[in-house]
């Protein structure tokens, strides 16, 4: 997979792309990433990608020009059409769901916003428009890391362990099971007995369980879209009636 970023500082994004998972999955040609820099397609002795907004108010917005030019010469740099990302508030909100969609994409472009945001004309090249939270950042290039980490982990031979992003948070709909190492004791806190057992179909039973638990507490939102047994219903609603809410019925 080919990931590309357009930025007017593409600089930032050397140190992370290069290091960690993303470097060696990288380095074995799991994907590749390229960043261009923005002011490449302006025509100013100034280089200027931005301007005072039409009606008046703060701040500056990034002109169309650049953005447009940008986009069509990056895409046709290669035979395979990128799918091309903006990110706004007003985006689709950005889940485990969309980087999986993602994950099967031959090549995305990013394109980064700055300054107060951008010609609202820029966002009709978007293939799609994401929004990674409720939260306003100095720039779109943080958003595009946190959606090519979530993307890259996904594909094949990007993590040394394949279980690994099939047994994490959001894989199930659920959040990812409580977990210990060494050692077993550890400022008067044990670890669960259950764990140290080798008993692996108890051990699956407890973290089954122990993901509906943190779930039911931290993100009682994603219940809804997960299906539960009768008896995990009842685990669920125990742990509701602890922190104040409906108790089991069933």
């Amino acid at each position: 997979m080919l990931f590309e970023a357009i930025s007017v500082i593409p600089e930032v994004y050397g140190s992370y792309v290069d290091a960690s998972i993303l470097g060696r999955a990288r380095k074995k040609g799991v994907f590749d990433f390229e960043a261009y820099d923005l002011r490449t397609w302006t025509h100013d002795r100034h280089r200027t990608v931005d301007d005072a907004p039409f009606g008046g108010g703060q701040g500056m917005l990034m002109k169309p020009g650049p953005i447009f030019e940008a986009v069509q010469a990056v895409g046709a740099m290669h035979e395979e059409k990128p799918h091309t990302i903006f990110f706004s508030p007003c985006g689709k909100r950005f889940d485990q769901a969309v980087a999986k969609r993602l994950s099967h994409e031959k090549r995305i472009l990013f394109v980064c916003g700055r300054y107060e945001g951008m010609d609202e004309r820029c966002y009709s090249l978007a293939d799609e428009v994401l929004s990674i939270g409720d939260y306003v950042l100095t720039g779109g290039e943080l958003a595009s890391l946190v959606v090519m980490d979530a993307v890259v982990r996904l594909l094949p031979g990007a993590l040394g362990d394949e279980m690994s992003a099939q047994d994490e948070s959001f894989s199930d709909g659920l959040l990812e099971y409580a977990q210990y190492t060494r050692p077993a004791e550890f400022e008067g806190m044990g670890v669960p007995a259950v764990l140290l057992s080798g008993d692996h179909g108890k051990v699956a039973a407890w973290r089954r369980q122990s993901s509906l638990e943190r779930t039911a507490i931290w993100r009682p939102d994603l219940l809804s879209g997960v299906e539960l047994t009768p008896s995990e219903e009842c685990i669920v609603h125990a742990v509701q009636e602890r922190e104040g809410q409906d108790g089991c019925t069933a």
